[in-house]
């Protein structure tokens, strides 16, 4: 890769020949500046500006309440961060589902105000005419299917799906429907990892994998679960890289240590 700030943009026409040439594709989700410059500069390649952010961010249990307005501010933080990675951002729940007409206003909201690259919606063909309807104005598009958390309602739990044959050949059929419409890519998380390689040998779009084995495209983790912020949530596909909630917990107690025992600030510290 080349110098930061001269890195070459990531697109997603770079995501087609990433997925042809055979190389793996990285997905990190962010929601601020300070992280995103990180996340950035690490050299991912695409930056999922995630309504989970709804957990992570705003302490709440499901992505449902997250608003429009919310991503978009999250996706503002995120863009001027930002040089080199494609930044898709999470159309919230109840911005697309059953209204193409809204879900091309919301879509384009989204790309007007925050400057994203793309936009990425939960579901296969019960959503595939607001996504065509969205690629009418020239916003790319990223799908999602298998646990698709804003219908947590509807699944009632976060566990796998498409075990059974009826969902997985629905499953394919949804990602072939998503590819037909003009997605750009197609998230997979939590199905077998089997079902995960048919489908991304299936299609010719990139499929990026969460909790969906090793042959995906790609993969995508929540920032704040592989630093180790979050420690609550410890499903088998995750990998944590750093435990960043002890280190962190460690200085924050460290610092009221010493400015207690009028450690801090020393005389080089004061002006």
């Amino acid at each position: 890769m080349s110098v930061h700030g001269q890195a070459k943009k990531v697109t997603t026409h770079t995501l087609q020949e990433m997925k042809r040439a055979g190389e793996k594709i990285t997905m990190l989700t962010a929601y601020d500046y300070s992280l995103a410059k990180l996340v950035d500069r690490g050299g991912v390649d695409v930056i999922l500006v995630g309504d989970s952010a709804s957990n992570v961010m705003a302490g709440r249990d499901t992505t449902v309440p997250m608003s429009l307005d919310h991503m978009i501010y999250h996706a503002q933080c995120v863009e001027r961060a930002v040089d080199r990675a494609l930044i898709v951002v999470d159309m919230p729940f109840g911005t697309y589902q059953g209204n193409s007409a809204i879900a091309l206003e919301s879509a384009i909201r989204i790309m007007k105000e925050s400057s994203g690259h793309a936009v990425k919606l939960e579901g296969g063909s019960e959503i595939v005419g607001s996504i065509e309807r969205i690629l009418t104005a020239g916003i790319p598009v990223m799908g999602h299917l298998g646990l698709t958390p804003q219908s947590i309602y509807k699944f009632g739990t976060y566990t796998v799906r498409a075990k059974e044959n009826d969902e997985a050949e629905k499953l394919i059929s949804d990602a072939k429907i998503l590819e037909e419409a003009g997605c750009f890519a197609i998230v997979l998380e939590k199905i077998p990892a089997h079902l995960a390689k048919q489908v991304s040998e299936s299609i010719s779009i990139p499929t990026i994998g969460i909790g969906a084995g090793a042959e995906c495209d790609g993969q995508v983790l929540v920032l704040h679960d592989m630093l180790g912020i979050t420690t609550d949530f410890s499903p088998r596909f995750l990998r944590r890289y750093l435990d960043l909630e002890t280190q962190i917990t460690n200085a924050v107690q460290q610092y009221c240590s010493d400015v207690r025992s009028k450690d801090f600030p020393n005389d080089e510290e004061s002006y």
